[in-house]
């Protein structure tokens, strides 16, 4: 298993898109191996005859041929004439106006394929997506997921019935579960033999995202209190946050805090839900709930990495987030449900057909256990549906014209939240 190499399921799609006319954007943050997938790319372009290019806005080599739209054009007619080229560009986040850039080279209409990629994310240059309207298709590659965790750690051999696996295998599901909450998804760390060996990569790549990332990029001048935001986030992960309490902890104003927040999700940090509300006078409206884009980073930064026996229930709400957020469909928003009397509901799908409530249970149900505050939200809104997310059990009733499921976490990659079609992202053969 050792010279098996993790392969993440965003390859299809770029595969996919390789000769299209459009540019192909790839985003996402530090070390989750984008030029890996790059040169995997390129890889597969060679055996079928393609010419490449890889040109790196971290090698100085390489930066000449960058520096105008015009030493580009001359470098790719030195390599590929007139003839088709598929032209490979890495950490584009470091080129100045990088839309105009690109958008200068695309409107040549020459016969070059762009591929590019960048840690964070580009909206943070306020010009990329105006410039590039049209021209761009964007490819977001996050941390491995649970699925092609699963999949790499069973050598593939389940790949095309994976969902079966699931269901049979729940005692080994079980151990995987408890080593990705614990370890989470970032490539090397997965790849690390030994939980110290993985505590190093971890703490590297914090370093970096903060250092790099976060102070280089951004021109943040209070890294320090960025990194101390990150960490009391950490902390509250599935738990309201008030931005005035979260200011005085930091030692910075309420307006920095919400400047970081952003900066914390366009750089793949984190993710911000905000409140579901109809009744003002009832329901939190303001105060969002954090979550990490990878569980690793949000364990490492309270201190947990590799044991979060205590904050478990919320390190596998923080999975059942990720899951859900990756795969609503675009007209559908991920929030979450709280009163000014304490009721709450984990998670909330809303669409235009509606809104579906989701429950979070870190344990094995053995019956379909609804608590006071989700059936407050069903006799509030009266959804058709609605879902307790569990280890292991599946099970159902009625609650007053709403059917209540209870499904395992696995579930939630199926078609249980879309009865109409299956979900195009879904390629578990689930």
């Amino acid at each position: 298993m050792d010279n098996i190499r993790i392969k993440r399921l965003l390859f299809e799609d770029l595969k996919a898109h390789i000769n299209d006319k459009e540019i192909s954007i790839i985003v996402g943050p530090r070390q989750v191996g984008k030029t890996t997938l790059m040169k995997e790319l390129i890889s597969h372009i060679q055996k079928t005859g393609g010419k490449t290019i890889f040109l790196n806005l971290d090698y100085e080599s390489d930066k000449i041929h960058l520096e105008s739209q015009d030493s580009l054009i001359n470098r790719l007619r030195l390599e590929f004439g007139a003839n088709r080229g598929y032209v490979f560009i890495d950490e584009i986040q470091r080129k100045k106006n990088a839309g105009l850039f690109l958008k200068g080279i695309y409107d040549l209409d020459l016969p070059y394929k762009l591929i590019v990629s960048g840690s964070g994310s580009l909206e943070l240059k306020e010009s990329i997506h105006e410039s590039l309207a049209g021209r761009k298709r964007m490819f977001e590659l996050r941390p491995v997921d649970f699925f092609e965790f699963v999949n790499f750690r069973t050598d593939y051999v389940y790949a095309d019935r994976l969902r079966e696996f699931l269901a049979v295998e729940k005692s080994k599901v079980s151990g995987f579960l408890e080593e990705y909450i614990n370890y989470g998804g970032y490539p090397k760390v997965i790849l690390a033999a030994t939980a110290a060996e993985k505590a190093q990569v971890i703490e590297e790549i914090f370093s970096s995202v903060i250092e790099r990332d976060i102070a280089g990029l951004l021109n943040i001048n209070r890294p320090d209190a960025f990194s101390l935001m990150i960490k009391i986030l950490a902390s509250q992960t599935g738990r309201l946050v008030k931005y005035s309490e979260l200011a005085k902890q930091v030692g910075i104003s309420s307006s920095v805090v919400k400047k970081y927040l952003w900066f914390a999700e366009k750089t793949f940090i984190v993710y911000i839900l905000s409140p579901f509300f109809s009744n003002k006078q009832k329901e939190i409206l303001k105060s969002p709930v954090p979550y990490f884009c990878d569980i690793g980073m949000r364990n490492f930064a309270v201190g947990q990495f590799g044991s979060v026996s205590m904050d478990a229930g919320f390190v596998f709400q923080n999975l059942i987030a990720g899951m859900l957020q990756s795969r609503i469909e675009p007209i559908q928003t991920l929030h979450f449900w709280r009163t000014t009397n304490g009721a709450e509901v984990d998670f909330v799908i809303s669409g235009p057909n509606g809104n579906i409530p989701v429950e979070v249970k870190y344990s094995d149900m053995t019956s379909v256990e609804v608590t006071r505050s989700f059936r407050s939200y069903i006799e509030e809104y009266h959804p058709k549906t609605a879902y307790i997310v569990n280890k292991s059990f599946s099970g159902s009733l009625d609650i007053r014209g709403t059917r209540v499921i209870a499904i395992p976490f696995y579930l939630c990659i199926d078609v249980v939240f879309f009865p109409d079609v299956r979900h195009p992202g879904n390629r578990f053969g689930v």
